[in-house]
C-alpha cells in the first residue's frame, strides 16, 4: 500500500479493501517506528487523525466521498490548523495551538483527507537543508548522514520514507522542488496567487507559495486539485476558475518545444547531475519532444536579488513576533525594550537573525535605493527573461539542484554556500511562474537526482503533463529507501 499512488489508494479505500481507520493506523505505526530516524515530523496527535479517519470512512460507506477522502497527508508545519501545535520549526512559536486552519487545511478537510500530522522545518522556512530548526535537523531517508533539502525537508523525508501517502509544502525560494530533487520525489510550485497564503506563516509574501509533495506528477496534480483556489482572506490570491490539473495528463509528448536553458549546465553544475539530466532530456527526445536551446541571461543575478528581496520581507514580516502578543517571550527583562530584544534574541536562531538584520539593513535609509530598489528591477528583468524564452518553448527543463544531498554539517558555516544550492529554482519565484521536480536518476553516491521542469504562467497542466509522460516511460518515481 505505502508505495501505491494516491488514485490507487483511493481505489482501495473506496473499494472497502481497507478502511481509513486501518490504513491512519498503519502510518501512525510507522511514523512511530521510523521518525526518530529521520525527524521529519514534529507533532504527531494520533486521537485527532483517527478522529477524522473515522469521519473520513462514513463518508466512504455513504458514497460521497471526494478523490482523496481517507488518505492520511502530511501538513508542512507552517499551515496553522485549529488545534494543532504549529511552531513553523522555530522557538519562538514552540508552544501555539493554532487557533483557525489555513485554507489549505480548509481545503483538505473539505476534501475528507486525513491530517496525519505536522512536519519538520527549517525556522520560518529559512533554510536549504533543514538544519536550522529549533526541533532538530531532519535527516535524508536514503542516507541519514546526508540534508533532506529544505525548508520542506520534513515533508520531503516523511514521502520519500513512506511515512504518509503524500505531503503539503512551501516553496519561496525553491523549498519544494530542492529537497523533492535531493529525496527522489516530485514536488511542485504552483504559479504565485493560485494557492491561497491564509493561515500560512509568512517569510516573504510575494515569493511564498504553497504547493503539494508526493510520489507522482499525477499524485501531485490530485493535491493541486484540492489545494487552489480564490480565498477573499488573501490579498494576492487570484480570483480564477477552478481547473482540473490532471485533464492533460495522458497527452501524447509529440510536437512538444523543450527549452534547455545554457546557463543551466555552466560551471557550478556537478557532472553526475548533468548526466542524469541529459539522460533525462533523451528519454523526452524518444518521446516526440523537441529541444531548443534557450537563454536566460539574468539568472546569474537571482540569488543575490533573492537575498536582498526576501530578508527584506522577512524582517518587516517577523516583526509581529516580539514577545508581546502571542509566541516565546523571555523569562527576565527589566523594560519593555529589553523584553523586545530579549524575547527576539532569544526565540529567534541563527539564520533567521541574520536574515532579519540583512533585510532590516537592505530597507533603511540610505539602502533602500541601493539594494531594495535596484534588485526589485532586476526581478522584472529576470520575469521578462521568462517571458522571452517561452516564445520558443513550451516548457523550460534543466537540473533542480546543482548536485546530490550533500552531508549534514557541510556547509552551516558557508552561508554563501548554501545559499547556493538554491540556484537554479530562485529565478521562478522571482518570476512567480510554476515549477516542479520529478527524479531523474542516481548520482554517483546512490543520492537522488531531480529534473526541474519550469512552465509558463497558470501552464501547470502542461508541466504536469510532460512529467506525468516521463514518469510512464521511466520508474524513477517509485524507488524508494529500503527500510
Amino acid at each position: 500500500m505505502f508505495n501505491q499512488t494516491l488514485t490507487q489508494i483511493g481505489a482501495a479505500l473506496r473499494a472497502k479493501k481497507i478502511s481509513s481507520v486501518e490504513l491512519t493506523q498503519t502510518y501512525l505505526d510507522r511514523i512511530a517506528t521510523h521518525n526518530p530516524a529521520f525527524n521529519a515530523y514534529v507533532t504527531v496527535d494520533a486521537k485527532t487523525s483517527l478522529a477524522q479517519a473515522l469521519a473520513a470512512d462514513k463518508l466512504l460507506a455513504s458514497g460521497s466521498a471526494q478523490a482523496l477522502t481517507g488518505i492520511p497527508i502530511a501538513q508542512k508545519d507552517i499551515f496553522c490548523a485549529k488545534g494543532w501545535r504549529t511552531t513553523c520549526g522555530s522557538k519562538m512559536l514552540s508552544d501555539f495551538i493554532a487557533p483557525y486552519d489555513a485554507h489549505v487545511i480548509e481545503q483538505f478537510n473539505k476534501a475528507g483527507a486525513v491530517n496525519l500530522g505536522k512536519t519538520n522545518m527549517d525556522e520560518f522556512a529559512m533554510g536549504s537543508s533543514n538544519e536550522t530548526s529549533y526541533f532538530g535537523q531532519v535527516r535524508n531517508p536514503w542516507n541519514e548522514k546526508a540534508v533532506p533539502g529544505g525548508s520542506s525537508g520534513g515533508a520531503a523525508s516523511a514521502v520519500a520514507a513512506r511515512l504518509c501517502a503524500a505531503a503539503t509544502g512551501t516553496d519561496t525560494g525553491g523549498s519544494i522542488r530542492q529537497p523533492a530533487a535531493l529525496c527522489g520525489i516530485t514536488g511542485i510550485k504552483p504559479t504565485y496567487g493560485t494557492v491561497s497564503r491564509y493561515g500560512m506563516i509568512a517569510f516573504a509574501s510575494s515569493l511564498d507559495q504553497a504547493g503539494p509533495m508526493a510520489k507522482s506528477a499525477e499524485d501531485c496534480a490530485l493535491m493541486l486539485n484540492v489545494m487552489t483556489g480564490f480565498d477573499e482572506r488573501d490579498s494576492t490570491s487570484l480570483q480564477r476558475e477552478k481547473e482540473d490539473y490532471t485533464r492533460d495528463l495522458n497527452k501524447p509528448l509529440a510536437g512538444m518545444r523543450i527549452g534547455l536553458p545554457k546557463e543551466f549546465f555552466a560551471e557550478g553544475l556537478s557532472a553526475d547531475v548533468g548526466s542524469r539530466v541529459q539522460e533525462a532530456i533523451a528519454e523526452y527526445r524518444k518521446l516526440g519532444a523537441t529541444i531548443v536551446g534557450i537563454s536566460l541571461p539574468n539568472t546569474r543575478l537571482a540569488v543575490p536579488v533573492y537575498y536582498v528581496l526576501a530578508p527584506a520581507e522577512a524582517s518587516s514580516n517577523l516583526s509581529r513576533f516580539d514577545g508581546v502578543r502571542y509566541g516565546y517571550r523571555a523569562p527576565e527583562y527589566t523594560d519593555l525594550a529589553d523584553m523586545y530584544e530579549k524575547s527576539r534574541s532569544q526565540g529567534f536562531g541563527e539564520e533567521v537573525k541574520r536574515r532579519i538584520m540583512i533585510g532590516t539593513y537592505v530597507l533603511s535609509h540610505g539602502y533602500y535605493d541601493a539594494y531594495y530598489l535596484q534588485a526589485q528591477k532586476i526581478r522584472r528583468l529576470i520575469a521578462q527573461d521568462f517571458t522571452d524564452a517561452f516564445k520558443q518553448c513550451d516548457v523550460i527543463m534543466g537540473p533542480t539542484s546543482p548536485s546530490t544531498a550533500f552531508n549534514l554539517g557541510e556547509k552551516g558555516d558557508d552561508p554563501v554556500q548554501m545559499y547556493l544550492s538554491d540556484i537554479y529554482t530562485i529565478a521562478v519565484n522571482l518570476a512567480g511562474l510554476p515549477g516542479m521536480s520529478i527524479p531523474c536518476g542516481f548520482g554517483d553516491n546512490a543520492l537522488p537526482v531531480g529534473l526541474q521542469i519550469i512552465g509558463n504562467y497558470f501552464d501547470e497542466a502542461r508541466m504536469l503533463n510532460a512529467a506525468h509522460q516521463y514518469q510512464l516511460a521511466t520508474d524513477w518515481h517509485t524507488r524508494c529507501p529500503q527500510l
